[in-house]
């Protein structure tokens, strides 16, 4: 494909509560094995974009570990590559990140130095399976400056989390407006955009000139009038993590099996580091209902509608119901969830019960399994 792809993965979001304390929003575990940046990680890699730069910041450890091969995703490792870049300081600037349009801005030259004529942008906190190729050949169809990627909102779901559009009959964008107070329309911006190199790297730094440093606000909102900025819409899954709610429901989804038969069997595939773990472990006495449960995982007691990530412990006697364990958390005998979500590595002690009413609940404990 001639494009290069940047993942805008080093944003935080105050919606996700405690859950952003351990990692960035693009490294939360999704459907037992996976993380949110492997989706847009895999469609690039599906649409044979060999060089994909991850622009990160907020809390990127664990994301970067993730990161750490190209391989998972077979990026090209002569010709092109997985780039991570972080924010660092310069002799000539000495900020962090302070928008998406000024994370771009400050690699341009590494943009400058590619040859590929066009640019995907995606963010790095939506679970998703797209084509860039369709993208692309919709864009130079349109002769378009700017092409965002949008898709109807269902009613249940609230808009004003999302960029609202307008298009007219030929598609073209008419109105664009960010996170309003109120959704006068129920077509959203997927935060995917497709442009040409020079056209990007011209705003760009037009924006930096002016200190203008988000890219939806700054450059799409602002240029709607003077840019050639054109919708594509899709009707497949489409997902954004950026709140408890949305998190909790989208990894419920995958319980639906119209939804794991799209992720996990119909081409193209999901791709993301695999750790050496043993199968699942299913004791004498235990039962488990409709829920995932990933490798490495040892389950005693009762599961029901749940999500069990990666080398989860469940001890005897212990019922989950609608609820999700992340990635190594230990649950002690007798312990009681429902409608929760157990922080990764936490040990959750005996006889404990916890219940969200509300709202899902966020378990975290102290893991006194590390402690001397």
């Amino acid at each position: 494909m001639r494009a290069v792809g940047i993942i805008l993965a080093g944003g935080n979001s105050y919606r996700m509560r405690e859950l952003s304390n351990k990692r960035a929003i693009a490294a939360m575990p999704i459907a037992g094995s996976y993380r949110s940046i492997d989706f847009a990680l895999s469609s690039m890699s599906n649409s044979h974009i060999q060089k994909v730069a991850v622009l990160t910041q907020y809390n990127s450890r664990s994301l970067n570990e993730h990161l750490n091969s190209s391989k998972w995703w077979d990026f090209g490792r002569k010709q092109g590559g997985l780039f991570v870049f972080p924010p660092m300081q310069t002799p000539d600037n000495s900020f962090w990140y302070r928008g998406t349009a000024d994370a771009i801005c400050q690699n341009l030259n590494w943009l400058k130095d590619c040859h590929e004529p066009y640019v995907v942008i995606a963010g790095g906190d939506c679970v998703y399976k797209l084509d860039f190729n369709k993208v692309l050949e919709y864009h130079i169809a349109k002769k378009a400056d700017v092409t965002v990627v949008c898709r109807e909102l269902p009613e249940d779901e609230d808009a004003t989390r999302f960029g609202i559009v307008k298009m007219n009959e030929d598609s073209r964008i008419e109105q664009f407006e960010e996170k309003p107070m109120a959704a006068n329309s129920r077509t959203i911006s997927c935060g995917i955009y497709v442009v040409r190199r020079r056209q990007l790297i011209e705003l760009i730094e037009k924006s930096g000139q002016e200190a203008r440093y988000d890219f939806v606000k700054d450059v799409l909102i602002r240029y709607k009038d003077v840019k050639r900025i054109y919708g594509y819409k899709i009707n497949t899954y489409w997902s954004n993590i950026a709140s408890v709610e949305s998190y909790y429901k989208t990894n419920m989804d995958f319980l639906k099996p119209e939804v794991r038969d799209y992720f996990f069997r119909q081409y193209p595939d999901v791709y993301s580091k695999i750790d050496d773990l043993p199968p699942a472990k299913y004791n004498p006495g235990c039962e488990v209902k409709n829920s995932l449960v990933s490798s490495g995982s040892i389950i005693n007691g009762y599961v029901e509608n749940s999500i069990i990530f990666k080398d989860v412990f469940i001890g005897e006697n212990c019922s989950v119901k609608n609820s999700i364990v992340l990635n190594g958390a230990y649950l002690g005998d007798n312990v009681h969830l429902e409608n929760c979500i157990v922080e990764s590595r936490d040990t959750i002690r005996p006889n404990s019960t916890y219940i969200g009413e509300n709202e899902i609940k966020i378990v975290t404990e102290t893991s006194e399994r590390y402690t001397l």
